[in-house]
């Protein structure tokens, strides 16, 4: 499974940006699909994920500014991020818990990661 992330850029403090995330390969299913992000110097962490049936979790410093969305017949996830703080400069990377055609099991996958720059 082949993750590729798009819509990084640079954003003025409290501006809006949207990340697109779409999912390839031989895929059976799809579970969650999340966004992650690390910040220069810190650890990566849970922006926000989805479930399949569109159950949504994010991150206490994001609620109520972002938006995690899904189109499951694509195999796309969205983040529409609204609001922005120069602390949410960061590489953003999509993941999602896969099933690929042949398998039984779950699996993990990663995008290779999106830089997101807030500043002035």
């Amino acid at each position: 499974v082949q993750l590729q992330a798009f819509g990084g850029g640079l954003v003025e403090p409290g501006g809006s940006l949207r990340l697109s995330c779409e999912a390839s390969g031989s895929i059976f299913s799809i579970n969650t699909m999340s966004w992650y992000r690390q910040a220069p110097g810190k650890q990566r962490e849970l922006v926000a994920t989805i479930s399949s049936y569109g159950t949504t979790h994010y991150a206490d410093s994001v609620k109520g500014r972002f938006t995690i969305s899904r189109e499951n017949g694509k195999h796309m996830v969205f983040l529409q991020m609204n609001s922005l703080k120069p602390e949410g400069t960061a590489v953003y990377y999509c993941s999602s818990n896969a099933r690929i055609i042949g398998s039984v099991s779950l699996h993990d996958y990663w995008g290779q990661g999106t830089q997101f720059t807030v500043s002035s």
